[in-house]
């Protein structure tokens, strides 16, 4: 028969179980929608799992203080006296630190894809001007439009985003003198520089709007709509939107940011859709996407059919399965919008490239546009210089000295450059290592300067590349860019370990 003392362990167990499951998808699934940008994020399962947290604490602390001694020959465990103070010291304190170190590991493994891939990838410093601008660039305009995808829509290859056009002296007259430069696509969003609508309502006032394409999210000033919302929620955001901007319409509606394919396919946003589409406030709905969870989200938008846009971080050197999904996309009849287009491998070294090209977002975007699959790029207009160097490069083919620019960047990243998003070496690793952070640890290094980051970085990892030296190597051959992995592992140790 089950003693009491074994039922309380055994409840405790349990009690830590749950705990950590909560952490996962309850503390940890709040922090994950909050990196997401969701607005209106239930904080009641958080509430929970500090609730049982202190409940596991105080049954891990009662469970230790009835501990038993050890058995003597023919006593029953209920007969035996209570073991030491200082064993039920050290087994309750194990108990505890094991249940936490479980509890936080479960929470943090919810939101780790969030720092250990989409904010690496999208905070790294970027050239936005070129130092010495030219003179044959003064007046440039758009020079080529573009479907996108099938929905009747030209678009200019260049288009301005909103997200910093305020930090303009005069943001009006700059977005103005956009449009009279032939962009006519305007991305934004109310959750992000939110004084930008005003900005757009202002610079439109006048055109004709039917020469305008402009793009919006389902997302209040709070942040991103999440799954379950209701579908008058998801109108008023639109209605919203419409009436800051001062139009009857946008032409596309994206569900924004989006890393989950229940949000994605949340059957009430696609309700309020299809009902402000009947009632002439929305034309196409989209989805952007440069989240952890891309590849999933995206073929989910493809194969449902319900989606005319995708807005997908893209440029040189942009994850190899990528350029699948944007192939399909395309072919599927979504007009595919690239953003991030200016992130290049390794931007310490562009000054090198200054004899060769006359501008590296030029040749950024001359790379990107060369895709006939891409319908257009959005690009942050904001300082005086972007509107000529920007659209230099619109209606312009890649040229040899862009070529040498992007040649120079292969060269620099072939064999080295470890694409976060692909992962296809991870199950090769008899250790388990996280092959990827530890290439991108040892990237911050030597690519983008920050030695003491990268190093403190690497001391956090619970298993180093140490276990690289003595390996047989079955993930040689495995990356599909050509790393030789145990050689970067290896050295990535020899950078890193001193921290």
């Amino acid at each position: 028969m089950m003693t009491d003392l074994v039922r309380k362990g055994w409840t405790v167990l349990a009690l830590w179980a749950l705990t950590m499951i909560l952490g996962y998808f309850g503390l940890g699934g709040f922090l994950a929608e909050t990196v997401e940008g969701i607005g209106g994020v239930p904080a009641w399962p958080t509430a929970l799992f500090v609730v049982l947290l202190a409940v596991s604490l105080w049954a891990s602390v009662v469970w230790a203080r009835g501990l038993k001694a050890k058995p003597e020959a023919g006593a029953a465990l209920e007969e035996r006296p209570l073991a030491s103070g200082r064993r039920r010291f050290l087994t309750g304190t194990a108990a505890v630190t094991g249940g936490m170190l479980g509890a936080a590991g479960a929470t943090i493994g919810r939101v780790a894809p969030w720092a250990t891939v989409t904010l690496p990838a999208l905070r790294q410093p970027v050239t936005v001007t070129d130092p010495n601008p030219k003179d044959d660039w003064l007046g440039a305009r758009v020079r080529s439009y573009r479907p996108l995808g099938d929905t009747g829509l030209m678009v200019s290859d260049i288009a301005t985003g909103s997200t910093r056009i305020h930090h303009n002296s005069d943001p009006v007259g700059y977005l103005k003198s956009l449009l009279d430069r032939g962009v006519n696509y305007i991305d934004a969003s109310p959750d992000y520089a939110p004084e930008s609508e005003g900005i757009i309502a202002e610079a439109i006032v006048g055109r004709p709007r039917d020469q305008l394409v402009i793009a919006s999210k389902f997302c209040t000033r709070a942040g991103h709509l999440r799954q379950g919302s209701s579908v008058a929620a998801y109108m008023t955001a639109i209605d919203g939107t419409l009436s800051r901007m001062g139009t009857d319409y946008i032409d596309v509606a994206h569900i924004h940011s989006c890393d989950s394919t229940e949000r994605l396919m949340d059957e009430n946003v696609h309700e309020a859709f299809d009902r402000l589409k009947d009632a002439g406030k929305v034309r196409h709905l989209g989805v952007s996407t440069h989240t952890p969870n891309l590849e999933e989200v995206a073929d989910t938008a493809i194969d449902s059919g319900r989606f005319k846009v995708m807005m997908l971080a893209y440029h040189h050197g942009a994850w190899p399965k990528q350029m699948d999904i944007i192939d399909r996309a395309a072919a599927a009849g979504m007009g595919i919008v690239a953003m991030k287009t200016l992130k290049g491998a390794k931007h310490r070294g562009l000054a090198e490239f200054r004899p060769e090209a006359d501008s590296y977002a030029q040749a950024a975007f001359k790379w990107v546009l060369a895709n006939p699959s891409v319908s257009n790029l959005v690009v942050s207009f904001y300082d005086n210089q972007h509107p000529d160097e920007y659209l230099f490069a619109s209606g312009k083919s890649l040229e040899r000295s862009d070529i040498a620019v992007l040649g120079k960047y292969d060269q620099l990243i072939a064999g080295t450059h470890c694409f976060q998003h692909c992962g296809d070496c991870l199950g090769a690793c008899p250790s388990g290592l996280a092959i990827n952070d530890i290439l991108r640890h040892r990237m911050y290094f030597e690519d983008y300067g920050d030695e003491k980051q990268a190093m403190q970085l690497y001391a956090k990892l619970d298993r180093q590349a140490d276990v690289c030296i003595d390996c047989s190597a079955p993930c040689l051959g495995s990356c599909p860019q050509g790393v030789e992995i145990q050689e970067r592992m290896i050295g990535a140790h020899e950078k890193l370990r001193w921290a």
